[in-house]
């Protein structure tokens, strides 16, 4: 099959991207959330691909972007890379608490739901649990903070 950029490259290796948390609730979310950040992450809401009609996409808003939605990353990105004018795919998420970086290096631990869209590499961070953000803001918390919410501390 070919893509709208070309064959896959040979290093696509389908990553092991987590499932949606409730596949009969894809598509009934918000289309405008937050956008990146927080650190951690609790669950995926499900994936979308912007498609964008002055990118070369199906005009089918009257000029104004759209997206769809999918229940897994592969059928996201499949989607994405055989439609012109589409992105890669992001991963609907819910954080039920996270950490907020108002400044570089100033952390504060926000406890609120949110949906944000996130890049799908960030789900490589591991899911957040009862101890992720206690252990980030502990006294004996390594130099690089930030190392615990990669999972390499």
């Amino acid at each position: 099959m070919s893509y709208k950029n070309g064959p896959r490259p040979k290093r696509f290796v389908m990553a092991e991207y987590p499932n949606v948390k409730d596949a009969s609730l894809i598509g009934t979310y918000p289309a405008l959330v937050s956008g990146g950040g927080g650190y951690v992450w609790d669950d995926v809401l499900e994936y979308r691909v912007w498609c964008h009609p002055h990118d070369g996409a199906p005009d089918t808003e009257d000029g104004n972007d759209y997206y769809y939605v999918f229940e897994t990353y592969g059928e996201a990105l499949e989607f994405s890379e055989a439609t012109l004018g589409a992105e890669q795919p992001l991963a609907l998420i819910v954080q039920e608490e996270y950490i907020d970086e108002p400044e570089p290096g100033q952390f504060a631990h926000i406890k609120a739901q949110r949906l944000t869209e996130w890049p799908v590499e960030f789900l490589s961070r591991p899911r957040r649990h009862a101890n992720t953000i206690p252990a980030f803001f502990a006294p004996d918390a390594p130099k690089n903070r930030v190392d615990i919410l990669r999972g390499l501390a």
